[in-house]
């Protein structure tokens, strides 16, 4: 299905082409519809064409060592999948799927050629605009990877729960045990001291029915600590987690690129020996 030049201006990726260099580019790419849970693409398909979400809901997806299904991206309206691929002629390293009815528009590495070489210019507002997406994605990465799980907790904690933390925190210090123990020798001593005038006297019941309440008290607080621990405990491991496979993927992408450069040296090499061998024949001939 031919592609309106008005569905590119809202493409981030295209937002800086002028009307002729988008008109261009409409005539070459293709607008596709795909029914829910269609697969767009898969691992290992070659990867000659990329597609911008135009309406609908894709989901991006990927198989870890476990061989569990792993969500990378749900592109938004106007964004790429499958862009490095396609650029790079790689087979697809992600599966893509539509979850409902959705439209794309597909555009392959010979589309984005035929533009530049009608329309150079427009080579440079596409570059101004990836490279903006990716100092964005650098920034973003930055401020995530800096990210304190100490300080996600306390951003939404609630003054109950730091004034739980912060009874917790002296019921298990030594001030609290030392302070107890005096006041606590104190009472039993003035009691004792003041005989049948007593307040409390011995076995000293009052004493026993506050230490019971504060007992009681203690309890359900050090269960809210305990459960905000729990809570700080998995903020950090979801953090530690996408650090993980952050640091994961910038491996394999550059084990990819490591992969490329090795095969293109070889290809350089094999032209190289096929030059040397034709000048030698040469030589031998004359």
């Amino acid at each position: 299905m031919a592609c309106n030049p008005e569905v590119l201006k809202h493409v981030p990726l295209f937002a800086l082409l002028d009307a002729d260099e988008t008109a261009v580019l409409a005539a070459q790419v293709e607008l596709k519809n795909f029914a829910p849970r269609q697969r767009i693409y898969k691992m290992g398909d070659p990867g000659g064409q990329a597609y911008v979400m135009v309406s609908g809901k894709v989901r991006v997806t990927t198989v870890d060592e476990d061989q569990q299904e792993v969500v990378v991206d749900e592109p938004a309206h106007g964004e790429f999948f499958g862009f490095a691929s396609m650029l790079e002629q790689t087979p697809h390293q992600t599966n893509a799927t539509a979850m409902e009815d959705t439209q794309c528009l597909e555009v392959s590495r010979g589309d984005i050629a035929t533009l530049l070489q009608r329309k150079p210019h427009a080579g440079m507002d596409m570059l101004t605009v990836l490279g903006k997406q990716f100092h964005s994605s650098q920034q973003l990465v930055r401020i995530r990877a800096m990210r304190n799980a100490n300080d996600v907790i306390e951003e939404k904690s609630t003054l109950a729960e730091r004034i739980a933390d912060s009874m917790v925190q002296f019921g298990g210090s030594w001030k609290f045990i030392i302070g107890f123990m005096v006041i606590s020798s104190i009472y039993t001593a003035i009691n004792v001291g003041m005989r049948r005038a007593a307040w409390d006297p011995y076995p000293f019941i009052l004493l026993n029915l506050i230490l019971s309440l504060l007992a009681a008290i203690q309890a359900p607080v050090i269960m809210m600590s305990q459960n905000r621990q729990d809570r700080k405990d998995r903020v950090r491991s979801e953090l530690d987690y996408a650090v993980n496979r952050r640091a994961e993927s910038e491996i394999q992408g550059l084990a990819r690129k490591l992969n490329l450069l090795g095969d293109q040296m070889g290809d350089l090499e094999d032209l190289l020996r096929g030059k040397l061998r034709g000048g030698h024949s040469g030589e031998l001939r004359s």
